[in-house]
């Protein structure tokens, strides 16, 4: 219970930053706090900002609010459970697991199209690794088993 909770407030800060990045994205697709597409996004495939927030809001603030939800309340959700890879576990589980590689693979593909590197890039994704990390670990694995169950 201590480490699936310990997770929940992982995931709830995740969200609340990309919510808000993501979401300061979507309203000023042209750039914020002197952050331009010229500037920030010369070699990516991106224009302004537009995508590049939809995928924050979505994939980094709305996922972990949803996968919250799943491991607060361990309903079944037969969307969620089609793409899940661990039959032998809970959707919201892998989706936790899932959660971590998408910030993970988010932070590099940052790096590879800003061709450049800030000290936030190393935070998230050790963020990143740790979150998966306590994912992996024995209590909250035996948690959301569906083995004998």
């Amino acid at each position: 219970m201590k480490t699936r909770n310990f997770l929940v407030v992982l995931l709830l800060l995740l969200s609340v930053g990309a919510l808000v990045g993501g979401g300061a994205f979507l309203v000023f697709p042209q750039g914020w706090m002197g952050m331009t597409p010229e500037l920030i996004l010369q070699h990516s495939p991106f224009k302004d900002f537009l995508i590049p927030g939809l995928i924050l809001f979505t994939v980094l603030g709305l996922m972990p609010l949803f996968v919250i939800w799943g491991l607060l309340k361990r309903k079944d959700c037969k969307l969620a459970q089609l793409v899940n890879i661990f039959p032998d576990m809970h959707w919201s589980w892998s989706w936790s697991v899932y959660t971590c590689f998408a910030l993970i693979i988010w932070i590099y593909m940052e790096v590879y199209f800003l061709q450049g590197f800030h000290w936030l890039h190393s935070l998230y994704f050790f963020y990143g690794v740790f979150m998966l990390v306590v994912v992996l670990l024995k209590p909250l694995r035996e948690q959301y088993s569906l083995k004998d169950k």
